[in-house]
């Protein structure tokens, strides 16, 4: 998954609702990838373990507004929805 849109391919089974949420999820699940691809030199999200979602949750939003939090722990349901995981079902 190395082109911007593959995120896009990667979340298309799982998103749900309107064009400006599935843009917003797209978005978001971008800017994870970056994160943990600069953290831990993982940019594929099929590589990604539980450790690396809660780190982009716990040192990457601690410092943003709780809706924003919000609307990235959404993201990272789908992401882990997509991968089969468990981990953040609600």
């Amino acid at each position: 998954m190395s082109k911007a849109s593959d995120m896009e391919l990667f979340l298309a089974g799982v998103m749900t609702g309107s064009h400006t949420t599935r843009q917003r999820h797209i978005h978001q699940a971008k800017t994870i990838r970056t994160a943990i691809a600069e953290r831990w030199q993982r940019d594929n999200p099929w590589t990604w373990q539980r450790k690396h979602l809660l780190w982009f949750l716990d040192h990457r939003m601690d410092d943003r507004a709780e809706a924003t939090r919000y609307y990235y722990r959404l993201t990272i349901q789908l992401i882990a929805l997509r991968l089969g995981k468990p981990w953040f079902q609600s």
